[in-house]
């Protein structure tokens, strides 16, 4: 039994290792090429778990081959774009001028109902307000929608709003961030006239966000 610990342990830490070393996208959405290496990875790691009989090494060698030839692919398609379509396909027009490309669809073999609930997904229930959508290579669809059902913005109605960066969280479950308060020009002197404003300690503190402004916003821990 303990055999069995050490070893999923081992190859436990060995898979999250390869999975970082193959790039922050992995942890995202996968491609065609990332699902393949994901799964291989997957199964290679259960065969010294499941068989104590097999050296650990026996399932180390191939993680680490097919990371390595990953990360070489990877390299490639940074280098040519062709292989980099060969590899992970290209995107592909489904929706162009407000018209639904129907032998894209059949190519895709996408359904009506895959397309819907791709557009349901991203707040569209109208497939006639979409100009243009693209059949991402990970599968998913990316939509435009007319510029005449798009919500107006603050330079639409002629007001002029400086830019500015989003409140960032500068306090979590009670410990400060000290390069985000930093971010907002915020410090702990300032932290602690908030406290004392507030009428609450720093271990009361479940979540507070702040923007360069200073304006911000306190949730306190209920348990």
């Amino acid at each position: 039994m303990l055999i069995v610990l050490f070893r999923a342990v081992i190859l436990y830490i060995v898979i999250i290792f390869c999975i970082r070393l193959m790039g922050k996208k992995q942890l995202g959405e996968l491609q065609p090429s990332e699902l393949v290496v994901t799964i291989m990875l997957s199964n290679i790691a259960t065969l010294p778990i499941e068989d104590i009989n097999l050296p650990v090494l026996m399932g180390l060698v191939p993680i680490f081959t097919i990371v390595c030839i990953d990360v070489f692919f990877s390299y490639l398609s940074l280098c040519s774009r062709g292989f980099r379509r060969v590899l992970c396909g290209s995107p592909k027009i489904i929706i162009s001028g407000g018209v639904l490309d129907q032998r894209v669809m059949k190519k895709l073999r996408f359904t009506v109902d895959d397309i819907f609930e791709a557009l349901r997904g991203q707040g569209i229930f109208d497939i006639s307000q979409v100009q243009l959508a693209v059949v991402e290579t990970t599968g998913q669809i990316s939509a435009y929608v007319k510029p005449a059902e798009q919500p107006a913005t603050v330079k639409d109605i002629g007001r002029n709003k400086p830019a500015a960066d989003p409140p960032m969280l500068i306090v979590n479950d009670g410990e400060p961030l000290e390069h985000a308060m930093q971010s907002v020009g915020a410090d702990s002197e300032w932290l602690e006239g908030v406290l004392k404003k507030e009428g609450c300690t720093l271990a009361q503190v479940f979540i507070m966000t702040c923007g360069a402004d200073k304006n911000y916003t306190l949730i306190r821990k209920e348990i």
